[in-house]
């Protein structure tokens, strides 16, 4: 499965996001985005949540342990 990093790299582009853009809307600094999709530093779980709502997935997707990206 996919890395938490891998998994956010993955909806973003998908999302046509730019990591500012994203960075904007989570409420981080934009290189904070560039180390998450690295795997070099962790969010936070307010910030994991508000990942998760903004591209509409569960935290298990997100988090690479699930293959299923919907909410149950």
């Amino acid at each position: 499965m996919p890395s938490f990093g891998e998994q956010l790299s993955q909806l973003r582009k998908t999302n046509n996001l730019k990591a500012e853009d994203l960075a904007d809307i989570v409420g981080v600094k934009r290189r904070i985005v560039f180390m998450y999709e690295k795997n070099e530093s962790k969010p936070s779980f307010d910030v994991l949540i508000a990942l998760a709502d903004y591209f509409n997935v569960s935290l298990d997707y997100l988090v690479g342990r699930s293959d299923e990206p919907k909410r149950k």
